[in-house]
């Protein structure tokens, strides 16, 4: 068998069809100031958690070794330890023991996936989706009693919303609430088999509150979704008119309890309701700032968009750590005598293996500064000036739940695909438990469709770019957008879009006139921001156009809009894929002079052209891409590897994750702990 060595030079690769980049210096990269800046101003925050994972780094092996139910048990125990170190509570106001940080609370979380992952769930579940819907959802009177306890982990709680029937369908879910003006109660009730709560995190074992997602009637009045504080359990006994059943083993993260939940008439005191948003008066009246009921509940859901950008980010991240074990054993693993008859070839050296790692390299960075954006973004609409106020910019919390759904689809199908990827190149060694691999997989999976199905995000995408996020946004359905947009030119829908008037400007920067597709540089951002934005464009108007002829032959909406439903996808794809692009760009342009940005401008160049490369029958099926001048962009994705390379290892330690949750000794040529 080959044998694993130190890290190899590179081998000498004949490439005589690719001319020499005369005057170029390969770059040296200090890692520390590329973690600096990868970690940005949450670096304090970030060592944090990496030094508790590092604490705790014998988890990983617990889930291998211990049963399901003791490994709950575990990670439970884990979890209230962190709450103890202020970790998981960044995002809760301090007078509730928090520390009145969003943005801290996503880098945290985000940093949380570089360990075992029922950890990182769990805590989303109970700091993010259980704690932040009563946050965000209830009102002082919530806060006062329950923020304080969950914060630090006394009491345990779960996020009731998806049901066996309804899944994404929020605003159909089955479960009702009624209310009982006589006794000022309401009334818990699972009226069938399909409204049964499932999936639940935290249900089947830990969780003694649960945030009820029903539909709330009022003297026979429906007033559609809300949601409840309802007790479950009490000193570990399942309460009277509740059911709870163990969703049972998983394809992963076996350490999270999933159950299923039903309610036989259980009855909850009218504060139970959490009255953000609505209110029901002790003799029965309903009351809402908010009259549109649409409106209403898309104002509610839209303040738990934290979850969301919270799981891109873990997904993300944990494609960084399969990144850093595979790119590590490729620069050490040996394999063939390719170029010397005395030493077989180190894995990295090989033009595939440099294609398989390194845009994926590249794609993470990007990534993970679209993820940056999407973050701060979401601190600011939540706790930036004048957030929470009457009035505040509804256009900016629209557009931040579009980003956020964007990213989180890339960021996840990013993981599954990475992750997969990293296995392959390690061979027999990555499909060993210790070598990470297993539990990734299996843990991550769920990203894809957990916090919404990827494909259902993406179509909350394009229903902001068709619509510009019109004043009619939350009362479109599918159908109505598809009459919506029937109902415009299709140049009005084009326009109204941001991308249109960019394609304008950045045309304005490039050479060539009409053939600016020809003219520019492959290396050149305008160059390649323009072959994004003239994609996103083009399907934007290609979708406008589908649904209106659709809709004017006098076809169904819902039929025209089941015909066009994969342009629709590709458009939001395009548009989220233009986002990060300029991320990518944006982030290396502000940085000063010298190899830092060198090393970030190729990793841009290679990203920005193995997302045109991907999708190169599409831009040469609409005439953007010329066969030879497609082979020039292949040609030139190897040459930019090749750059790379030297500086492959130094950029995946960049991304900071602890040598304990590597685990990978043997694969990785060291024990942990070792001084090699």
């Amino acid at each position: 068998m080959p044998t694993v060595e130190p890290e190899a030079a590179t081998a000498h690769i004949d490439d005589s069809d690719v001319p020499a980049d005369k005057g170029y210096r390969q770059p040296e990269v200090d890692v520390d100031a590329l973690r600096t800046l990868l970690d940005g101003r949450y670096r304090e925050v970030r060592d944090l958690v990496r030094a508790n994972l590092a604490e705790h780094a014998q988890i990983l092996v617990d889930e291998e070794q211990m049963t399901t139910a003791d490994f709950r048990e575990r990670v439970k125990d884990v979890v209230v330890m962190m709450a103890g170190t202020g970790q998981t509570g960044m995002g809760f106001p301090e007078a509730y023991g928090g520390g009145g940080d969003i943005g801290a609370s996503v880098a945290a979380f985000g940093t949380l996936a570089f360990g075992d992952l029922s950890v990182l769930v769990k805590v989303g579940v109970q700091f993010g989706l259980f704690g932040g819907a009563i946050l965000q959802l209830g009102t002082k009177h919530h806060h006062d009693a329950h923020l304080a306890d969950l914060v630090a982990g006394r009491t345990m709680g779960c996020f009731a919303m998806t049901e066996s029937g309804h899944g994404s369908n929020v605003q159909a879910l089955g479960t009702v609430a009624t209310y009982d003006a006589a006794a000022q109660e309401f009334v818990i009730t699972t009226p069938d088999e399909p409204s049964r709560k499932d999936y639940i995190g935290n249900a089947a074992a830990h969780a003694e509150l649960a945030v009820v997602f029903a539909q709330l009637e009022v003297d026979g009045e429906g007033h559609g979704v809300h949601a409840f504080v309802v007790p479950i359990r009490e000193d570990g006994r399942v309460l009277d008119g509740v059911r709870i059943e163990d969703c049972g083993p998983k394809m992963g993260l076996n350490g999270v309890d999933n159950g299923r939940l039903w309610f036989d008439g259980v009855r909850v005191p009218r504060s139970a309701l959490l009255n953000q948003f609505a209110e029901v008066t002790p003799e029965g009246r309903y009351l809402s700032p908010i009259d549109n009921p649409n409106k209403r509940f898309f104002t509610m859901l839209g303040t738990l968009v934290q979850g969301r950008v919270c799981v891109g980010g873990a997904g993300i991240n944990a494609a960084k750590v399969a990144l850093t074990i595979a790119t590590r054993y490729a620069v050490r693993r040996r394999q063939f005598e390719a170029v010397s008859p005395d030493e077989e070839q180190v894995l990295l050296d090989y033009g595939m293996h440099q294609r398989r790692l390194l845009p994926l390299v590249a794609r993470t960075y990007a990534l993970h500064f679209a993820q940056e954006v999407v973050a701060g973004q979401l601190h600011d609409v939540f706790s930036g000036p004048g957030a929470g106020e009457e009035g505040s910019d509804e256009h900016a919390r629209r557009v931040l739940e579009s980003r956020a759904a964007g990213t989180k689809a890339l960021g996840t199908w990013h993981a599954t695909r990475t992750i997969q990827e990293c296995r392959e190149a390690c061979g027999g060694a990555g499909y060993l438990s210790e070598n990470r691999f297993a539990a990734l997989k299996a843990d991550t999976d769920v990203f894809t469709t957990f916090e919404g199905d990827n494909h259902v995000l993406l179509q909350l995408v394009a229903k902001g770019l068709l619509t510009d996020y019109a004043g009619e946004f939350e009362d479109m359905d599918q159908l109505g957008m598809a009459r919506f947009v029937a109902g415009l030119a299709v140049e009005t829908v084009v326009e109204r879009t941001a991308v249109h008037k960019l394609v304008q400007s950045v045309r304005d920067l490039l050479p060539g006139g009409d053939r600016w597709d020809q003219e520019a540089g492959l290396l050149d951002p305008n160059y390649q921001l323009a072959m994004l934005r003239f994609r996103e464009e083009h399907m934007i108007g290609g979708v406008a156009r589908r649904l209106k002829r659709g809709i004017d032959q006098g076809m169904n909406p819902g039929a025209v809009f089941s015909r066009v439903q994969d342009h629709v996808i590709a458009a939001a794809r395009a548009h989220t894929e233009r986002l990060v692009l300029e991320a990518f760009v944006l982030k290396a342009a502000e940085l000063p002079d010298g190899d830092l940005k060198v090393a970030l401008n190729l990793l841009c160049d290679l990203h920005a052209l193995t997302t045109i490369e991907a999708d190169r029958a599409w831009y040469m099926e609409h005439g953007r891409l010329s066969s030879t001048r497609s082979k020039a962009i292949s040609r030139e994705i190897n040459a930019l590897c090749r750059k790379v390379r030297p500086l492959a290892v130094d950029l995946v330690d960049a991304f900071g994750v602890p040598e304990e949750m590597l685990r990978s000794a043997e694969l990785l040529g060291w024990p942990i702990g070792s001084d090699d």
